[in-house]
This record gives structure tokens, sequence and C-alpha cells, in this order.
């Protein structure tokens, strides 16, 4: 197979699927030429830069294109329906990042809980605010509720778990015997956000109003800490920050924005706040489940 890698993969990957006698080509292509491009691929792998709309798949509508790979779990910067209409088989490799996501979460709270982030910012400005920063709090005897409990949400409860935190759920689907086993349990999204002292999104990106508003923002527990590393419209920055200044949110950590890059700078410099630049999977370990998720795929599917 002919494969295009528009983002980047492992390197480890790309020899492995070289060896088997596939070419790699590696190169980004700006929108407004991808889809001419990918005619001449029998195979494109993507992570979260490039972005397949309906102009590039109409484009290469017809072609020798059969396969479009997602390095990644998220599916948002592919219009899935429309590419499956155009006969391209879509994929993704939704295993190998749970753990590097999950682990980002969990540093996030721990910043948020002890203000990692804001006092290690100051003392590089050559301050010493002990006093100010030490009024932390523990982990430990919190309740997390984590909002959609896939692969992601079901690795960081165990985490929490582990550090005496109790868990709540919610999420559409429910998992068979996993209460017993991870010692949580499925609430309704009303009762998560009152009981919740941390609150972690693990959900895909949402059509409509974002899921975190200035409406369920209310119904949270006065100080709870929000976590976001699932997507950024997920959301309301606007209602964040107001939440923020208040005092009715403790303090949010993020690693997905509503805009990437993030130019909402409001959001961004306030104390409160603990930010990642979209970093939830880029750990040298899940770049390279994920490489060779992606080799395990292309094989399975250059035999059929």
């Amino acid at each position: 197979m002919r494969i295009l890698v528009t983002d980047g993969m492992d390197a480890a990957a790309m020899e492995a699927l070289r060896a088997k006698g596939h070419e790699i080509v590696e190169q980004f292509y700006a929108p407004e030429v991808l889809g001419e491009a990918l005619r001449n691929f029998d195979a494109v792998v993507v992570r979260s830069a490039t972005k397949l709309r309906a102009p590039q798949l109409d484009a290469a509508e017809g072609s020798r294109l059969k396969l479009i790979l997602r390095g990644g779990v998220g599916l948002d910067n592919i219009d899935v329906s429309h590419a499956e209409s155009c006969g391209f088989t879509v994929k993704n490799t939704p295993k190998a990042s749970s753990r590097s996501v999950a682990e980002l979460a969990m540093g996030h709270m721990f910043s948020c809980a002890r203000y990692i982030s804001v006092a290690g910012a100051t003392m590089r400005e050559g301050k010493w605010e002990k006093k100010a920063y030490g009024k932390g709090i523990e982990l430990g005897g919190k309740t997390l509720g984590i909002i959609g409990f896939g692969r992601i949400g079901q690795t960081l409860g165990a985490m929490a778990k582990a550090i005496g935190m109790e868990v709540v759920a919610q999420d559409v689907y429910h998992v068979e015997g996993i209460e017993a086993r991870l010692g949580m349990r499925y609430v309704e999204l009303e009762e998560l956000l009152a009981v919740s002292d941390f609150i972690s999104l693990h959900t895909p990106a949402i059509d409509g109003k974002p899921l975190i508003n200035a409406e369920t923002i209310a119904k949270m527990k006065d100080g709870a800490v929000l976590i976001n590393t699932s997507r950024g419209n997920n959301v309301d920055e606007a209602a964040l920050l107001n939440a923020l200044n208040s005092g009715k949110l403790r303090a949010a950590g993020l690693d997905v924005y509503a805009e990437e890059p993030p130019m909402n700078k409001a959001l961004l410099d306030h104390p409160a706040i603990s930010c990642t630049p979209h970093i939830g999977a880029a750990t040298k370990e899940a770049q390279k489940r994920i490489g060779a998720e992606i080799v395990e795929i292309i094989e399975s599917f250059s035999k059929v």
C-alpha cells in the first residue's frame, strides 16, 4: 500500500510498515490541495492537525484511497458519515492513549488541588508566596465525578480509587460488572454534578450547546474543580471564567480549548487555571502504542 502520513507517526511504526513492503510518504497538505493529493494514496494516517471534511473527501472519491486512519481516540476532525458514504473505511486507535490521557487528567487534579501551576509560575518571577498557596486540599477522601466512562474514564477512575477517592460516573452506556470491579457507581448527571468535588470530562464533542455551561456549573458543589482533557467545545469558556471569578469553582485544569491555539488570554492567565497545550496523548509510550496499533490495522486491512 502507498500510505500518506500527514501529522507524524512513531518512527518505529513507519519502519515496521516499510519492512512489510508499504511505501510511506510523510507530508502535510493544506486543506485546499489535500483532497487531490489523497487520490495518489491507498491510505492516509492523520492525527489532530489534518481535517478531513466534505471538500477533501469529495475530491478524493473514486480514487485509489480506501482507508482513513486516525492515530488517536476521537474522530472529530473527520466527517465519518460523509467519508463512509464516499466508500472510505474509517478507523482509529482507541486503546493506545487511554493511560496517557488519564494520567494527565490526574496531574491537573493535583495541580488544581495544590496550586502547582500558579505557584511554580510565581516562583519563576522571584516571588515566595508560601502563605497564598499554603491552603491546598488533598484528593484522598474527595469524590471524583467522571462524565464519559469509556477506556480513559475507567483508567482515571482506577487511579482515583487507588489514592482514596470516591468515584461516580455518568455514561449513556453502563459496562456490566464494572461497579463492583472498580468500586464505583453510575449516577445520573444531576447527581454527579451535585456530589462531586472534582469533575473530569471524557466524552466526544457534543453537538449543540456545551455540556458544561452556566446551567450545569450552577448545579455543581461550591468550590468544585473541573478537568477537561476531552474536547474544548464541551466547555463554555465564558461561563467557566465567570465561575472562577465568582469563586463558584475552585479551579480548572484544561488540556483542550474551544479554539486551538487558544486566544482566550483572560482564561489562560487566570490564577485558578492549570493549562497544557493539548498534550493528553503526547507521551513516548502512547505514541509507540498508537504506532503499533496503526501497523496492526493497516496489515489487517491490506490482507482483505
